[in-house]
């Protein structure tokens, strides 16, 4: 029975899926941990609206949002210039 689903040509679908939760999981567990938004225990939730900019800027603009900020959104840039930059 284990050999029916354990065909390497299902390996693709399980690290897609995987990949996927992984994704998932981490956003999940970077809300819980570090979104102002957020609040899980009963001592925070009873604190109401918190008008905290700060903590809310820090948390939106992280270290890949700031990276990416100036960059070209190209993927091969280099390629996309050789092919389309006349000379």
């Amino acid at each position: 029975m284990a050999n029916r689903w354990l065909r390497p040509e299902v390996y693709p679908l399980f690290a897609a899926v995987g990949a996927a939760v992984g994704i998932c999981g981490f956003q999940l567990v970077r809300n819980i941990c570090i979104n102002p938004e957020v609040r899980v225990t009963k001592e925070n939730r009873a604190a109401g609206v918190l008008e905290n900019f700060a903590e809310g800027e820090k948390y939106a603009e992280h270290f890949l949002r700031k990276y990416v900020r100036n960059k070209a959104p190209e993927i091969m840039p280099s390629i996309n210039s050789f092919f389309t930059d006349p000379k």
